[in-house]
């Protein structure tokens, strides 16, 4: 083809390529592919729930978005929080968290995050910390638990269903503080895991959130010896609080929607009003009551903001009772 010829097709093509180019920078954010969402924990746990239940709610406010859910478990939710926090910023990568492990983990190795720099979208969960045996255990009450480790120091096993330096971990090193006694700490990596070894009686306490036994307490499988929230739950009122036992402990779970730091400003607005129009909707209490979720909705800067004060609270127990030297 002649040269000349070949510049007129090329300028005539231009104009089409550019416009089409415009179109694909132009496409709006999120139908362009599906948004991957990173749950650091395994299936079946508390922040598993919350996520999957959060963005379904939200996600109906979000015309065509499609999530793609991840489960990546290890150490102690290490390896998905750094997976959420190392995304591109472009809001097709969003997380599930429990907000005290992006404390706890960097008092005890080094992690490739920065608390303050993820971009928080929603809290959704408040869950309060609790103690659980089996529905046939002799133990009936902290009370009973704190007398019989005074009886056998380091002789009764407690599973903390997040590991070391979890909330389900905290509550016991906050309990052993305030009784002056000493559990034999067996840590695990999900709250399907402590369960499991619960039931079988291979450890004698269980120490996960209370939203997550209300359905085997039901069952008459397990009972719960306390709950380390401020007042007690509705769902469960016969559950009294560490404090109600006299024991001043106020440990839970905050669970919440964050992205990686720098997200665009503009789909950060969509994604808090997508979670402000679901925490309006009647329907979100609603169904949130049916599978035991204790809700805490907070958007944006109030929920960056109480996961700050939660640092504050952890770097001082850890001055005190630091789990791992």
């Amino acid at each position: 083809m002649p040269p000349n010829r070949r510049a007129m097709l090329a300028a005539l093509a231009l104009p089409g390529l550019l416009a089409r180019g415009r179109a694909a920078a132009q496409q709006p954010w999120p139908l362009d592919r599906p948004i991957e969402v990173y749950i650091p924990f395994p299936p079946g746990g508390g922040v598993d729930a919350m996520t999957r239940f959060g963005l379904h709610h939200a996600g109906a406010r979000l015309p065509g978005a499609r999530f793609v859910f991840i489960n990546r478990p290890g150490a102690s939710g290490q390896l998905g929080m750094e997976a959420i926090f190392n995304a591109a910023p472009d809001g097709y990568t969003l997380g599930g968290i429990g907000s005290l492990n992006i404390w706890t983990l960097p008092l005890e190795r080094p992690v490739r995050w920065r608390a303050e720099e993820f971009t928080y979208i929603a809290n959704i969960v408040e869950d309060p910390c609790a103690l659980w045996v089996l529905g046939t255990s002799p133990l009936h009450n902290l009370h009973d638990l704190v007398r019989a480790l005074r009886a056998r120091p380091e002789g009764v096993s407690v599973g903390s269903a997040a590991g070391v330096g979890s909330d389900d971990h905290l509550v016991l090193l906050a309990l052993e503080e305030a009784a002056d006694v000493r559990a034999l700490h067996v840590p695990y990596n999900g709250t399907a895991q402590v369960q499991r070894d619960l039931l079988s009686g291979a450890v004698d306490v269980a120490s996960f959130n209370l939203g997550e036994g209300v359905a085997l307490m039901r069952e008459g499988r397990i009972r719960c010896l306390g709950t380390a929230a401020a007042e007690r739950w509705h769902l469960t009122p016969e559950v009294a609080t560490f404090r109600e036992q006299g024991f001043d402990v106020q440990i839970g779970s905050a669970r919440g929607i964050v992205g990686p730091p720098g997200i665009p400003a503009p789909i950060q607005a969509r994604l808090r009003e997508a979670f402000a129009q679901a925490f309006e909707d009647p329907r979100f209490a609603a169904d949130a009551e049916r599978v035991a979720l204790p809700i805490r909705p907070r958007l944006g800067e109030e929920y960056r903001a109480a996961v700050m004060r939660e640092g504050e609270n952890v770097r001082a127990l850890f001055a005190r009772r630091p789990w791992r030297r």
